[in-house]
């Protein structure tokens, strides 16, 4: 599944945009599944609840992709 969710501001932290786009129901699911690696922003593994992701960003977990636009 693609998802394609646009922000107003410059960035959204990446535990904010998986509660936003309800890939994750609450922020202590979001920490979970960011700090048990199951993440990865750009192609890379992203362990960080802080990430700052940006318009052109691809965030991966299991089989979803969230394109920020």
């Amino acid at each position: 599944m693609v998802i394609e969710q646009s922000i107003n501001t410059e960035f959204i932290k990446l535990e904010s945009l998986l509660k936003l786009t309800a890939v994750c129901s609450s922020g202590g699911e979001a920490k979970m599944v960011i700090q048990d690696e199951m993440i990865s922003v750009n192609g890379e593994i992203c362990t960080q609840r802080g990430k700052k992701i940006r318009s052109g960003d691809l965030v991966e977990f299991q089989d979803t992709q969230i394109r920020v636009v």
